[in-house]
């Protein structure tokens, strides 16, 4: 395992005293390369809080005996640099020019796949705008080829006043920020308050400690965008926008612990980047938290062997509970969308279909509060970032016994094709019996399949071999095609299920629920019924 190397800050790096935080052993997993030598890794865990959260935590007399004289107060102005048609950011890249007094600091930063790590260049220059030449010998160079270079325009800024403190914690080095600021694009802004812990020298295991020790004294919860996320969100005015996850990366060395904690960052930034969007009461941001949360939840089944331990029960607890929260708001959103609003627009009785409509509008707005009640909970805050802590530093990562330790340091390829193997052959014999599975039968085979295209998801950068792509893209097609087909089945089910409780109120409404079952019956025989009537016409002509 290689540490962190040391960044160099120009003055920015201050000494701290040591602390008496308790020391908790977890293992390093953060590898990384680098080709000058002011390039490094960051690692750094970012976490959410509000203003008074901010002002709480200055005033807290152990942070401040721990930070002695080293606390230091900066304005910091950012200008990130892209071309117009976002090209830098599509590669995972951000470009900054920082002032700092009459400082001027150029940061390239490059998406790593080692969770809280990014690869990170930075130079002093001595003007407003990229001096790329200075980054002509390194990894990054062959991004920024002649057409970007000219195409380099200032997209956002950033202005932060940073609290900026260093801690001696455990065997580590630790800088802590407190960062309150605003995003600004040329029309759009959003105000930032959050706590930035970052890991100068040292071990992983520290910055969770101190992240436990903050949380337990002022509000905080797992932050999911960066502050070059947040200027691209500013900048396309998405800042409520629904997101999805994206791809996930693997190393081809990954260990399966490793493996375990990329993809579970990667599920739980999905999940976190989505809350100012059902905040909104946006019925896409809550569909895509709650597939973050099954992709998260399937993670967990994946690396069953690996997660064991109280800790684990309780993640697993909690993230069925956030799931449950947002199931209402999203199936009756199903519902209106995507099947009564055809019946809403061209239905032969339309009066009461209105009717029909005004409740289950109703039921959806019940079913969004109740998902925005629960992402504006102190729970959902600590389910994030508990999530975020046991990723890095739960239980299941520091047990000795020699069994454990095997399986984590087990190659991730390995376990990728022996589990997506067992659940591939698992499903294909359940298909077989499809006709024959009841309605509960055929929604468990929906979600294994789920679990499977979303485990081929996760693995899927470790899959080199060309010669097979064709093959695994025909495979991916077929589950996605089964998976669509089972959903359809579940829909039509669970929509059923919703127009039977609506009918129970009184004898009238359940005999104008079997009237309306009958004649929706009849409605959905007569494409069929007229294609049979077009079929016999054609022979008909075909015969005079």
């Amino acid at each position: 395992m290689q540490r962190a190397v040391q960044r160099p800050q120009r003055g920015l790096r201050a000494h701290g005293h040591g602390g008496d935080i308790d020391d908790v052993r977890w293992p390093l997993f953060c590898t990384c390369s680098w080709s000058e030598k002011t390039v490094a890794v960051e690692v750094e865990l970012k976490l959410a809080t509000s203003k008074a959260g901010l002002r709480k935590a200055l005033a807290l007399p152990w942070l401040r005996k721990m930070a002695g004289d080293s606390i230091k107060q900066q304005h910091l102005v950012s200008t990130y640099f892209d071309t117009r048609d976002l090209a830098l950011r599509d590669r995972g890249v951000s470009l900054r020019i920082r002032r700092i007094g009459g400082q001027r600091l150029q940061t390239i930063k490059a998406s790593s796949a080692v969770p809280m790590a990014r690869s990170e260049w930075e130079t002093e220059v001595n003007r407003d705008r990229p001096e790329l030449e200075l980054i002509s010998h390194t990894d990054i160079a062959p991004i920024f080829t002649g057409a970007i270079a000219r195409r380099l325009k200032p997209m956002f800024e950033t202005r932060i006043e940073r609290t900026a403190m260093s801690l001696k914690i455990g065997r580590s080095d630790i800088e802590l920020a407190l960062d309150e600021g605003r995003v600004a694009a040329l029309d759009n802004s959003v105000d930032l308050a959050e706590i930035e812990i970052e890991l100068k020298q040292g071990e992983h295991r520290d910055v969770a400690v101190l992240a436990r020790k903050l949380a337990r004294e002022i509000p905080l919860t797992f932050a999911a965008r960066a502050k070059a996320d947040w200027g691209y969100a500013v900048v396309e005015d998405s800042v409520s926008a629904a997101t999805s996850g994206g791809a996930v990366t693997l190393a081809p060395s990954a260990t399966t612990a490793d493996a375990f904690v990329i993809i579970g960052f990667h599920c739980l930034r999905q999940v976190a980047a989505n809350e100012l969007a059902v905040r909104h009461g946006d019925g896409e941001g809550i569909h895509r938290m709650r597939v973050g949360l099954r992709r998260l939840r399937a993670a967990l089944s994946l690396f069953k062997d690996l997660l064991y331990g109280k800790e684990t029960g309780g993640i697993k607890s909690e993230l069925k509970w956030l799931t449950a929260q947002l199931g209402p708001g999203r199936d009756a959103d199903v519902f209106v969308s995507k099947t009564a609003v055809h019946y809403l627009d061209r239905g032969p009785n339309r009066s009461e279909f209105e009717v029909l409509a005004h409740d289950l509008e109703r039921a959806r707005n019940a079913g969004f509060a109740k998902a925005r009640a629960a992402v504006e909970s102190d729970r959902y805050r600590r389910l994030l970032l508990d999530c975020a802590l046991w990723l890095i530093d739960g239980d299941w990562r520091n047990d000795t016994d020699d069994l454990r330790r095997a399986l984590r340091e087990r190659p991730a390829r390995m376990l990728a094709e022996e589990e997506l193997g067992r659940r591939t052959r698992k499903i294909v014999k359940r298909a077989r019996k499809l006709l024959s599975l009841n309605a509960m039968k055929r929604h468990e085979l929906r979600i294994a399949v789920k679990k499977l295209r979303y485990g081929r998801q996760f693995f899927a950068s470790l899959n080199t071999d060309s010669g097979r792509r064709k093959m695994r893209r025909k495979v991916d097609r077929t589950l996605k095609a089964l998976l669509a087909a089972l959903g359809n089945l579940n829909d039509i089910r669970a929509h059923a299920s919703w127009a039977h409780d609506f009918a129970r109120a009184n004898a009238v409404s359940r005999k104008a629920f079997a009237a309306g079952y009958l004649t929706g019956r009849e409605e959905a025989r007569a494409s069929d019924v007229l294609a049979e009537a077009i079929d016999a016409g054609k022979r008909l002509k075909a015969l005079v």
